[in-house]
């Protein structure tokens, strides 16, 4: 969602979160698929690189 045009913070918040419980819950990972499957792969790097 954006928010960014909203200047108020506790509105943002408060718009963010009905958002938040409207938007269909999230799938479950099944059993079979390892854990951080998802995760965005970092590519092999020189020692000493941060890597995010």
């Amino acid at each position: 969602m954006n928010t960014k045009h909203i200047t108020d913070r506790a509105e943002r918040k408060r718009l963010k979160r009905e958002a938040r419980k409207k938007a269909p819950a999230k799938q479950k990972r099944p059993p079979d698929v390892p854990r951080g499957a998802h995760k965005k792969k970092v590519p092999k790097m020189a020692k000493g690189q941060s890597r995010r």
